[in-house]
């Protein structure tokens, strides 16, 4: 037979598991669910001058290919050249499709971008991103899925 404590104890357990389940669904309705993408820190830096290089990635896709590392190589070499320069980073999606997916993939892309550039040597202190950019007009689909790299 169950006393009153047992009975407590049940009603408290299941009250919070009912509220743990509502905070989830709260979360994921009002947080924008979950993404594969993390969100990177983004500086409001203006880019200066022209992309010391541009790394084109493919549909729907933030990995680097092996054919891009050599930016990393470039990068390391013109950040020689001034040791106080930083590294500015500029994804870019084109307009179609989701707009929320098409940022989150633009930042991972250039997520991917310093993850290879770090991985070379650049501090990661040294690389900033700029908010991700949808490109307009004619360019081609491919200017479209690019991550631009300045050293200013």
């Amino acid at each position: 037979m169950a006393t009153n404590d047992d009975e407590d104890e049940v009603a408290g357990v299941v009250a919070g598991v009912v509220g743990g389940i509502a905070l989830c669904v709260v979360a994921v309705l009002y947080g924008g669910g979950f993404s594969k993408y993390p969100p990177v820190a983004v500086a409001e830096i203006m880019p200066v001058g022209d992309a010391l290089a541009k790394v084109y990635f493919g549909v729907d896709d933030a990995a680097l290919k092996s054919d891009d590392m050599g930016v990393v190589a470039r990068t390391m070499a013109a950040m020689a050249v001034n040791p106080k320069a930083i590294v500015l980073l500029s994804g870019f999606h084109d307009p179609s499709g989701d707009p929320k997916h098409n940022a989150q993939l633009a930042s991972a892309r250039a997520q991917s971008v310093r993850d290879a550039l770090v991985a070379g040597g650049v501090a990661a202190a040294r690389v900033k991103f700029r908010k991700p950019e949808s490109t307009v007009g004619s360019g081609s689909p491919e200017e479209g899925r690019r991550v631009e790299i300045r050293v200013q």
